[in-house]
């Protein structure tokens, strides 16, 4: 592998960058003739100092106020769309109301009727949209 180097021997200089004790070292193409060429990464400062906590939820994880029928079913006023999904399916799978043939379908009791307006069956694909009117914006 030939770095466009002609000189063999191994040639390191040092000299200072500022007054301070910081020096500056060049290195020959001799000495990196047996790394590997990998991807250089430069990142640069950021301009916000880096905040650590939770920051405030927003999109489907933020907590949404729901209609009434919803409330009987999850027992609460507002809640995320990804824990009432979750909250849907704990109850779906609690009270066995999936199709023993095919665990793809629902077959909806009372409660989820109400929910998913009035079908008796749902496949699961379908419950993220049958939800979304019970969200109150």
């Amino acid at each position: 592998m030939s770095l466009g180097c002609c000189c063999s021997s191994f040639l390191a200089l040092e000299f200072p960058v500022s007054t301070s004790s910081s020096t500056l070292r060049l290195v020959s193409a001799h000495s990196l003739a047996n790394l590997r060429m990998g991807r250089l990464e430069i990142r640069a400062a950021s301009s916000k100092p880096a905040t650590t906590g939770k920051r405030e939820p927003r999109g489907i994880t933020k907590p949404r106020p729901i209609s009434p029928a919803m409330q009987d079913l999850l027992g609460v006023p507002e809640i995320p769309r990804t824990q009432a999904l979750k909250h849907i399916w704990a109850y779906i799978k609690h009270h066995n109301l999936q199709d023993p043939e095919n665990k793809k379908i629902i077959v909806c009791d009372e409660k989820l009727k109400n929910i998913f307006g009035g079908k008796e069956r749902v496949g699961f694909l379908e419950i993220a949209g049958l939800i979304s009117p019970h969200f109150i914006k």
